[in-house]
This record gives structure tokens, C-alpha cells and sequence, in this order.
């Protein structure tokens, strides 16, 4: 079945066809209404770089009241705080994003390019809300398609979409439009928020767990597995410096597992931290560990790999991790981000290009 997100688009491909191709403005104040909810709003200010949404939230049948909240886009950064104005103690979430963060000239500005051909039709012309509109119609074998499109600001003002005999649904709604910069004082988060930093993103950990650029490392938890074969060197090594720790660990290995069927593991641990294996085919293969690494031939694509660091009384925690080839001999890195005390965290990371691609000498 078509999706509503994917009617717009088809819409506003079909539309590209008709229609001359125009410049979005980055300076507006365009409210619009909440899609399944007739008395909820949200207004978007944007000036440049820097957009608002303010979201007026109605009252839930649960008795639960209305209220406002507002989100700050920085779009160059990539970045946006959400706060609610009404709560006490206030409080606000950050967050990172990429791409479509609610520009209401997205659906045009991205899908222009991508002209293709649409069987929308020209429907005549109608006002909404006091704005002039061209408006469009199309059918497919299970949805009906109807666009109302301000060729003034190259802005779809509605669009609405429904099963044939049954009533249609709004996805979009703008209720005004205003091609003017927001007044300055719009973009001002509260002090609460503007202290708040969004959570690392997967390559900014890499980046602090190795002092290495993130792009020379590859996650060994994310598949598929590389489907040509290696040898894998395995590396225990302390999180930034990524010396080897000088501490002896206990390698174990189930080579069969099946993440379909997988079986039961049991791990026991001494009062030294010392780990005991069990279950499926798993066993343990410290014995092999020559001045410090550990190589592992031809391992099939994923796998069950645990490594234990002696702790007293914290006991080893074991996973799979998928087989990555980027040389005959590919170097795997277990980081600890404090190694006289695992428990603060780990990390499985295969070297694929860098300095820490080839073997250290130790």
C-alpha cells in the first residue's frame, strides 16, 4: 500500500512536471495544522540557519490538558532542544538530526530535481485561507490524490489523500503563510537549554575511544560479515593511548553459533574474576593469546567472541561479533575505556585503514 509520506511525494514529483521550478525562501513563518488532531497547530519560524516549531498540543480525551511546546533547529549544526515553557522544574532534550527536519518547502525543494513523470491533472483553482491555489487531482487502483499548490511561493498548501469511495484525509494543511524574516527574538533558547549538549554520535565515540579519526574504524557488532575470508588479530588495548593493557585476559570462542537458534551460555567467575564457559560450542581459547594478541583464522561471519579481564567478583560478558576483512590479516581492537575496571565500558572495532591497520610491534 502507498504510503501517505509517499502520496506527497509522488504529488509534488507530478507537480515538477507542471510547474516551474523556484528557489525555496529560508526566511518565513508558516503555521500549519497537526495531522489527526483538528485543534492542534504548529507554526514554523525559520530565519536562515537557524528554525522554531511551536507546537500547540489540544486537550487529550484522557483528561490530560493542552500545552505548548517549542523546538530549536540549528540547521547547520544539526543539532535541536525541545523544551515546555509550563513545566516545573524546567527541563529540556537535545538531540541530533540530518536531512528533513520539517520544512514545509522540503517536499518540493528535494523531489524538484527528480522530475518525473506524474499523472496528476489540473482540477481548477481554489482559495485557501485567503491564498490562491491550483489545485490537482489523481487516482491510482487503491488511493485518490488531491494537492493544492501556491504557485506564488512555490508551497504546497494542502494535500490530502483517501481510499476510492471513502472520505479523504489531510496529510498537509497550512493554514498562513508569511515569506518574511520572524522577528530575532524567536530564536533565543531558554538558559536551561542552552547548556544542554546533544549525546555523541557513533563516530564522535570512535573518534574519543581512539584518538583516531572514526573514519579508519568500522564497528564489529554491525553486519553483514565480510563475504571473502581473513585472519583476525585481536588486540586488548586501553581506550584513547590504545597501548595494550598489561594485564593477562581469557579469550573464548564459539565458532557454530546460530543467531536463529542460539544456544544456552552459562559463564561462571571465580572470586579473582576468572571466567568459566559453557554451552553450545563454545570454548575457550586463551591459550593461543602470543605476546599479548590473539589471531583467529578464517572465522565465519559472525560469531560468538567473549574476552575476560580478570576483575574480582564482576564476571565476563560475551556476544557476537561479525567477521570484517580488510586485509589477509585484519586487526580487531577490544578498547576498554578503563582497564582496571571493565565494567565502565568496552568496545569490539576492526581497524580498516590508519596506523592501527597494521599490527604494533609488541
Amino acid at each position: 500500500m502507498i504510503t501517505p509520506r509517499t502520496l506527497a511525494c509522488l504529488a509534488i514529483l507530478a507537480l515538477a512536471t507542471l510547474l516551474p521550478a523556484q528557489t525555496p525562501p529560508t526566511a518565513y513563518t508558516i503555521t500549519q495544522a497537526i495531522a489527526g488532531d483538528a485543534t492542534a497547530s504548529m507554526t514554523i519560524y525559520r530565519s536562515g540557519a537557524q528554525a522554531v516549531i511551536e507546537y500547540i498540543h489540544s486537550d487529550k480525551p484522557d483528561g490530560t490538558p493542552g500545552h505548548r511546546s517549542l523546538s530549536f533547529y540549528d540547521l547547520t549544526a544539526g543539532v535541536s532542544h525541545t523544551w515546555d515553557p509550563a513545566i516545573t522544574p524546567p527541563s529540556c532534550s537535545v538531540g541530533k538530526f540530518s536531512g528533513d527536519w520539517g520544512d514545509p518547502f522540503a517536499f518540493t525543494a528535494e523531489l524538484a530535481p527528480a522530475i518525473a513523470k506524474g499523472d496528476l491533472k489540473a482540477a481548477g483553482s481554489e482559495t485557501l485561507h485567503g491564498i490562491p491555489a491550483k489545485v490537482y487531482a489523481g487516482t491510482s487502483p487503491s488511493e485518490n490524490l488531491k494537492v493544492w499548490f501556491d504557485e506564488k511561493d512555490g508551497l504546497i498548501l494542502r494535500e490530502s489523500y483517501g481510499a476510492p469511495g471513502a472520505a479523504m484525509q489531510n496529510m498537509i494543511d497550512i493554514s498562513k503563510v508569511s515569506i518574511a524574516p520572524p522577528p530575532a527574538s524567536l530564536f533565543t533558547m531558554p538558559a536551561y537549554c542552552a547548556g544542554v549538549k546533544p549525546p555523541p554520535t557513533p563516530a564522535e565515540l570512535i573518534a574519543e575511544e581512539t584518538g583516531d579519526s572514526a573514519g579508519n574504524w568500522v564497528s564489529a557488532s554491525i553486519g553483514p560479515g565480510s563475504k571473502n575470508t581473513c585472519s583476525i588479530l585481536l588486540h586488548v588495548v586501553a581506550a584513547k593511548t590504545m597501548t595494550p593493557i598489561n594485564r593477562k585476559y581469557q579469550v573464548a570462542i564459539d565458532t557454530t553459533f546460530d543467531q536463529d537458534h542460539p544456544p544456552p551460555y552459562t559463564f561462571g567467575v571465580g572470586d579473582d574474576g576468572t571466567a568459566t564457559f559453557s554451552g553450545g560450542a563454545i570454548h575457550e581459547i586463551t591459550n593461543q593469546v602470543r605476546n599479548g594478541m590473539l589471531r583467529v583464522d578464517n572465522p565465519p561471519p559472525y560469531f560468538t567472541f567473549t574476552v575476560n579481564v580478570p576483575t574480582p567478583h564482576e564476571g565476563a560478558a560475551g556476544g557476537y561479533i561479525y567477521r570484517q576483512c580488510f586485509a589477509p590479516v585484519t586487526n580487531l581492537y577490544y578498547i576498554l575505556k578503563d582497564p582496571s575496571d571493565p565494567a565502565k565500558g568496552t568496545d569490539f572495532l576492526y581497524a580498516k585503514s590508519g596506523k592501527y591497520a597494521a599490527a604494533p610491534a609488541h
